[in-house]
């Protein structure tokens, strides 16, 4: 995002990582993501109507957390221009096992606007299959589970109950599983 001098007069940079920059402007204080070319989320869905969920330790919440196949693009070196539905195929296979061929944009939104400009793109990834391990890469230990969208609801609200956190994209997610594209 180019930004006026104006707009940049009073911003201040507080620290900043590989993937994170915290800023500081007009007193708000938000994160921006850097070096990467977007943040993806997969709604995959088998030819048998199952939601393919993986689940994860998450250091920043310390505790298990349900989510969507997730991650983001550009960020290996070598591959910054990676597109972003190039990194919604190579993470659903890393870190599920599952491919597909038959892929749509679903939507694009602020994953949590008051805390970050990090923008989400969702795609759906129809008739996935099996075609790999998963389970992440080196940094990961991811479970995957493949949900009947009928049970959808009582089986998510019985994670919750054994103290499984649930990321609010599940919930879009299956939005997106039963309502499809469009």
């Amino acid at each position: 995002m180019v930004r006026s001098q104006a707009e940049n007069r009073d911003r201040r940079v507080h620290a900043e990582g590989r993937h994170v920059r915290l800023v500081e402007q007009a007193g708000w204080e938000w994160a921006e993501r850097v070096r990467v070319g977007g943040v993806v989320a997969i709604v995959a869905v088998t030819a048998h109507d199952r939601l393919v969920l993986t689940e994860q330790y998450r250091r920043s919440v310390d505790a298990r957390v349900l989510d969507l196949p997730a991650g983001l693009a550009g960020d290996a070196a070598g591959a910054e221009d990676e597109s972003l539905l190039d990194a919604a195929r190579r993470e659903l296979l890393e870190e599920t096992g599952y491919a597909s061929n038959d892929w749509a944009f679903l939507t694009e939104g602020p994953s949590s606007p008051g805390m970050t400009n990090e923008m989400l793109i969702f795609y759906l990834a129809r008739n996935a299959e099996r075609a790999g391990p998963g389970g992440g890469d080196a940094s990961e230990a991811i479970e995957v589970h493949l949900v009947p969208l009928e049970r959808l609801h009582p089986w998510v609200e019985a994670k919750r109950g054994a103290g499984v956190l649930i990321d609010l994209k599940v919930y879009g997610g299956a939005y997106f599983a039963l309502y499809g594209a469009g």
